[in-house]
């Protein structure tokens, strides 16, 4: 199994960014995903998930109105599309996949900096 974000960087506050994760090694379309990140001194958060189809999505409160969750079964990609950001959404975001209701992998994460 390996996942593989990109998309991360730095951006004022107000702003967005696309994050994107590429899978490979399993069976893309048979797994729910998720994204979590983690803050700078802080334990990890979970931010969002969806299910194999994408047609069923859910946020943490703290992200719900401002991201979307998406993927591409056909290009093996989850999708993060981040608007409104907040210094406090600065973290390390991760994929992963959901096993059994676990986070069963996860990538090497990439770097979301909000600042002005």
């Amino acid at each position: 199994v390996q996942l593989v974000e990109s998309g991360g960087g730095m951006v004022q506050p107000g702003g967005s960014l696309r994050l994107s994760c590429a899978a490979s090694g399993f069976t893309f379309s048979s797994d729910d995903m998720s994204w979590v990140r983690q803050a700078p001194g802080k334990g990890p958060e979970w931010v969002s998930a969806i299910n194999t189809g994408g047609g069923s999505t859910y946020y943490a409160d703290s992200v719900k109105g401002r991201f979307t969750i998406s993927r591409d079964n056909a290009k093996n990609t989850l999708y993060l599309q981040m608007n409104s950001l907040k210094p406090e959404d600065t973290a390390l975001y991760y994929c992963a996949r959901v096993e059994k209701g676990a986070l069963d992998a996860w990538g090497q994460g990439t770097l979301v900096t909000v600042s002005s």
